[in-house]
């Protein structure tokens, strides 16, 4: 009996193995659900990169939906979504904010006049600490505010042209028909 166990540990150990495989393979990793979804987002008051003395506020922001895309200049992925935002960002037809994360302001603007700027307004949170009261996980992540300021869609990854006419279009068209 001692010989056959273990056998049963490696068929145990393989069999968890192969679950967790099959787990990654059929799920969606930036799929994450969100607990802030059809909720109010948070309250925020942050400067505008281009002007630190200019506060923006989610009530300044009530009234119309609008996407904020956070990203950074150290931020990778953000490099990749970038050329799709620049490509697509006017066709979405609401307000696309820029939400510098953990970044310095004269990065990001440096990031921004090198890769071009699809934002309508950048607004910066270099400590972070805004960013935790919106659950963010890291860079670049997308959510749309509807305009009572209701978290309506958050995308955890870059943005693909994909993601944006299948998940994104919907989710705003879903705005303009809601009451």
């Amino acid at each position: 009996m001692s010989r056959l166990v273990p056998f049963f540990a490696f068929v145990l150990l393989a069999a968890l193995l192969g679950f967790g495989i099959w787990w990654n393979s059929s799920h969606d990793p930036t799929a994450v659900p969100s607990p802030l979804i059809n909720k109010p987002a948070p309250a925020f008051v942050l400067p505008k990169l281009d002007n630190p003395k200019q506060m923006v506020s989610k009530d300044s922001m009530l009234g119309k939906p609008y996407l904020v895309n956070v990203f950074a200049s150290w931020c990778f992925a953000c490099g990749e979504e970038h050329p799709v935002l620049m490509e697509q960002s006017k066709q979405l037809g609401i307000p696309v904010v820029g939400y510098d994360y953990k970044d310095e302001p004269a990065d990001a603007k440096a990031w921004l006049g090198q890769h071009g700027n699809p934002y309508d307004m950048v607004i910066t949170d270099q400590s972070g600490h805004t960013a935790i009261d919106f659950g963010v996980y890291g860079a670049p992540e997308t959510f749309l505010i509807d305009g009572k300021g209701v978290i309506r869609y958050k995308r955890i990854g870059p943005l693909t042209p994909d993601v944006i006419a299948q998940q994104l279009m919907p989710a705003i068209a879903a705005l303009e028909k809601a009451p």
